[in-house]
């Protein structure tokens, strides 16, 4: 019993040992960009107690510093009863690159425990130092203590030429010198007219990255990545959109305290940036497309696949075609499969498989045809053709499957008894009802009528081709004759004076029944000059009560009812400014301004 005791307890042991050396994890970690003459940490880390760190390679690019030191770091966790503990073990270099470039860093082993663990190898790229001197950077800056360089944003584009539906990748990035900024922009994006967009997901938590641009070392981060289609040809223009940015600056006083010294003080500027638009070359794709051309512009290949080449009458066949590879395989049209003329035919089932990343968009659709033969025979599914454009070589490529000898017994029943046919003739269908299919034509007891009783070359006949173009006719004149008139504006004004009139002295009626006596003055005097104004065509603006009595004569009103018109304006305007009035009086005032216009629509016709 002992023995079985300690074996167990051996092989826990040995068993946990193995599960914490298969978790073992050995990383090397530096910074992706480093400037030239500035210091900078590489680190091998391994979560596990080890020794004896061996580098796989030299690093001659580079000068040690100091390195490698070791340092291990323990932590404790206690939960719902469970403790447990992890080791870091990290390796550290402080290093210097002694010239610009791309370098590898090469990986390195340790031993942890009874194991030797490699861990990844790195590269890094060593910027310049700026060419640009301090005074020529604070020269440009403006009141906020921003210049033009400090921070921005670039809309960069992997080509400046390509042909239609070449995918281009659009970078959109912020640059900013030693400044702070408040979370990321307020973006208000590109539309990327005259592209199809699709965009690529990026990581939420964006890091920035040291890049030199025109001689000077920012950091940047990407705020958008998309890659782009062009659907026409000739010279597009992409905006780069606009952004809100808040930067924080740290602020400068010529007297510090103790205070100051220990708490950074800054203040936060609101900046608006416009990266500049960039313009695109799209070609148009060359002349000779294949007839079997899909749009498909990039680099596939094409299999194809059938489920069954020996079925039975009415059960299904599939053709599943995938179209694979990089480019715009969303945009691609379905290839066709030309099944034989007796098999029902049912839209196929596309189903797409694409990533977008910035080497571009790739992925597969595949694409599945199904038809059910209705006869039994022996039929032939030809070979499909698949025709791209390969902006690589410039020139179009076609792909082309194989193709499928199909043999379809008779099926049960109804079906059995149904004739043999082949692709080179055809014999008649038994009647028969598979499903809701139609029946052949009848062909026996055929009824005919005789060619007086037709409604063709009768008198109604004649009536229903004459009517309509008798009609057409009479309102293709009327129509002639508004379009005119509509084109007079002083007519139409004219016209419609009286309504205009009509429609403001029914508010008035309405604020007569409320009593509001002012509001009632100021829209009858609003009636009365806009009726005016319409009649007469003059702007209200320049319509007096000389010109109006001018023009009235003019029109050949008569002297009594331009002395009606005028008393119910001098009314009006008294009654705005004069104590309250009567009701009947109010009410006598309207019905004699209906009246007046009544009176001027019959005097003055248009």
């Amino acid at each position: 019993m002992k023995k079985v005791i300690f074996l167990f307890t051996l092989m826990l042991i040995a068993g946990s040992a193995v599960v914490r050396a298969a978790n073992v994890v050995f990383k090397a970690a530096a910074p992706e960009a480093v400037i030239m003459g500035e210091q900078f940490r590489l680190s091998y880390t391994v979560n596990a107690e080890a020794k004896d760190l061996r580098l796989q390679g030299e690093m001659s690019d580079f000068e040690v510093l100091m390195g490698p030191s070791q340092s291990i770091s323990q932590s404790m966790q206690y939960i719902n009863g469970q403790s447990s503990s992890e080791t870091a073990c990290t390796f550290t270099y402080v290093l210097v690159a002694k010239k610009e470039g791309t370098f590898p860093i090469p990986a390195a082993t340790v031993k942890a425990g009874n194991a030797t663990y490699t861990s990844n190898s790195l590269s890094v790229k060593v910027l310049p130092q700026d060419k640009a001197g301090e005074a020529a950077a604070e020269s440009g800056k403006s009141s906020s203590g921003l210049s033009k360089d400090d921070v921005f944003i670039r809309l960069i584009i992997s080509k400046q030429e390509a042909y239609e539906q070449e995918g281009i990748l659009a970078t959109l990035k912020l640059y900013r010198r030693d400044y702070g900024i408040s979370g990321l922009p307020v973006a208000d994006f590109p539309n990327f007219e005259g592209f199809l967009a699709q965009e690529i997901e990026l990581p939420q938590e964006k890091s920035w990255v040291l890049e030199n641009y025109n001689g000077r070392n920012y950091q940047s981060v990407v705020l958008k990545q998309s890659v782009l289609f062009p659907q026409r040809s000739g010279k597009l223009t992409i905006n780069g959109g606009k952004y809100e940015a808040v930067v924080r600056i740290p602020t400068q006083q010529r007297v510090r305290s103790i205070f100051e010294d220990f708490f950074n003080t800054a203040r936060d500027v609101n900046i608006s940036l416009v990266p500049p638009p960039v313009t695109v070359n799209v070609k148009p794709l060359p002349s000779g497309k294949p007839a079997s051309f899909s749009g498909g512009v990039g680099s596939f290949t094409m299999t194809s696949a059938i489920n069954s080449t020996n079925i039975k009458a009415n059960e299904a066949v599939t053709v599943t075609l995938k179209i694979s590879g990089s480019g715009n395989v969303r945009l691609v049209k379905t290839p066709e499969v030309k099944y034989p003329n007796d098999f029902d035919i049912y839209d196929p089932k596309i189903t797409q498989d694409i990533k977008t990343t910035p080497a571009g968009a790739s992925g597969s659709k595949t694409i599945e045809y199904m038809a059910i033969p209705r006869f039994g025979g022996d039929f032939e599914i030809p070979p499909v053709s698949f025709s791209y454009f390969d902006p690589k070589t410039e020139t179009y490529k076609t792909i082309t499957t194989e193709p499928y000898q199909l043999h379809v017994e008779k099926g049960e029943g109804a079906d059995a008894a149904a004739p043999v046919v082949s692709n080179f003739g055809s014999n008649k269908e038994n009647v028969r009802l598979l499903g809701q299919d139609i029946r052949y034509l009848k062909v026996q007891d055929i009824e005919f009528v005789s060619k007086d009783d037709l409604l063709f070359g009768s008198l109604v006949c004649y009536l229903c081709y004459l009517v309509p173009a008798l009609l057409f006719v009479a309102f293709f004149f009327i129509y002639r004759k508004q379009v005119k008139e509509n084109a007079n504006i002083a007519l139409v004004r004219t016209k419609k004076a009286n309504k205009m009139a009509v429609k403001r002295l029914k508010n008035a009626g309405k604020l007569l029944k409320e009593n509001k006596r002012e509001d009632f003055y100021e829209e009858v005097l609003r009636a009365l000059w806009g009726y005016l104004s319409d009649k007469l065509s003059i702007p209200q603006s320049a319509l007096t009560k000389d010109n109006i009595e001018t023009e009235l004569i003019k029109y050949g009103v008569h002297e009594p009812l331009i002395n009606e018109f005028m008393d119910i304006l001098h009314t009006c305007e008294f009654a705005r400014y004069a104590p309250s009035q009567a009701s009947d009086a109010m009410d006598k005032l309207y019905e004699q301004t209906v009246d007046a216009i009544g009176k001027m629509e019959n005097t003055i016709k248009k």
